[in-house]
């Protein structure tokens, strides 16, 4: 059956406002239950107290924030990183590196998604060559093999897919150009600094399947193709090539800025973007029960006005079961229009099976992240 075979009954009762996100009745506080991400069914409650205003919130359930960055250990590989959440569709990690990988590296269990949280530097792969800096999404798919040749101090989030492969959404009428054109999009090339990497000395190769290494030894660098034909690549993208779909006069929903999606999971980037100036539009993040999936955020870079206490770096944990949205500090802030437009960019991991939180993200874990929504 269709995830999508809901029973709608559109009803209203009590007091409401015509445009979900806008025009709130005096006083109240709106909040979504909504389904399939963002774009099945929904309800919009009107509380008269904030959603979020509990005084004490104890079980695994709890919201959770930890600096991802500070958790992330050196390596030369990214198998060796630390996983900080995972589930049988998707494995989150975060990969710090200096140095040139002396060893190639293949992913036999899944498409690997790398976000280039800081640094600069090369790819080598399968495929050519491809230069990466800060901000850069690499996506690598299932059984390339490849390594990373630093110029500068690399770290990224690595966003594994481990039963499907990774895919652009859908634009419908919005048109194949909008968001980012594909034009935008790189592909690594044969050029000189890919030949000159070559050699006839030995190299490694270590493959990853069903999470078990196996290390394959040549007497030369399997990265010598002299050629290549297909609709199968390496692919980058940086955020900055991003050019999110917004209205002055309704919140865009989540779902809207997803980048990549899969079968199990979707991958959002917040960028900046001007923020609703219709006096009656909400200015934030609205409050949502987002029952069908597990929320993270991934903070990058810039000023995360809709939640307190947040430093690049930094990754925040949402399982589905409870209500969130923005801070007290925030909503307020929000709603006197303090700003034109925001200035953060983050990646936003939606995934529809739970996450199990790993020993490695409580290591950095800010302790009381669950309060931090409550009135001062």
């Amino acid at each position: 059956m269709s995830q999508r075979n809901w029973i709608e009954l559109p009803r209203k009762e009590g007091a409401t406002s015509r445009q979900a996100h806008c025009d709130l009745p005096e006083g109240s506080y709106e909040r979504e239950i909504g389904r399939d991400g963002f774009f099945g069914p929904a309800a919009h409650v009107y509380h008269s107290h904030p959603p979020t205003g509990w005084i004490k919130f104890e079980g695994p359930l709890r919201p959770r924030a930890f600096d991802a960055v500070a958790a992330a250990r050196e390596s030369s590989d990214p198998f060796d990183a630390d996983l900080l959440l995972c589930n049988s569709a998707v494995r989150i990690r975060v990969w710090s590196l200096h140095q040139s990988m002396q060893h190639l590296v293949r992913n036999a269990d899944g498409d690997e998604l790398l976000f280039v949280h800081a640094g600069e530097g090369d790819l080598f792969c399968d495929f050519g060559h491809l230069a990466y800096r800060e901000g850069d999404y690499l996506l690598i798919p299932r059984g390339t093999m490849w390594r990373l040749q630093p110029k500068t101090q690399t770290t990224t989030l690595c966003i594994e897919a481990t039963n499907s492969a990774y895919k652009l959404p859908e634009r419908g009428i919005l048109g194949p150009h909008a968001i980012f054109d594909p034009a935008a999009i790189d592909t690594p090339s044969l050029d000189d600094a890919y030949a000159r990497q070559q050699s006839e000395s030995e190299w490694r190769l270590r493959v990853k399947r069903r999470n078990e290494i196996s290390t394959i030894t040549y007497p030369f660098n399997p990265l010598d193709a002299i050629g290549w034909k297909g609709n199968l690549s390496v692919l980058k993208l940086n955020w900055r090539d991003i050019r999110p779909v917004m209205s002055h006069r309704y919140h865009i929903p989540p779902s809207v800025h997803s980048t990549f999606v899969t079968e199990r999971f979707v991958v959002c980037t917040f960028v900046p973007r001007p923020i609703e100036s219709d006096p009656g539009a909400l200015k934030v993040p609205f409050y949502h029960s987002n029952d069908d999936y597990d929320e993270v955020i991934f903070y990058h870079r810039g000023e995360f006005f809709s939640r307190d206490n947040i430093k690049p770096g930094m990754m925040t944990f949402h399982p589905s079961g409870f209500t969130h949205g923005p801070h007290p500090k925030a909503f307020a802030a929000g709603a006197k229009a303090a700003k034109d437009s925001t200035d953060e960019v983050a990646v936003m991991i939606d995934a529809r099976d739970g996450l199990d939180l790993q020993a490695a993200a409580c290591t950095t874990e800010v302790t009381g992240y669950a309060e931090s929504w409550m009135t001062k």
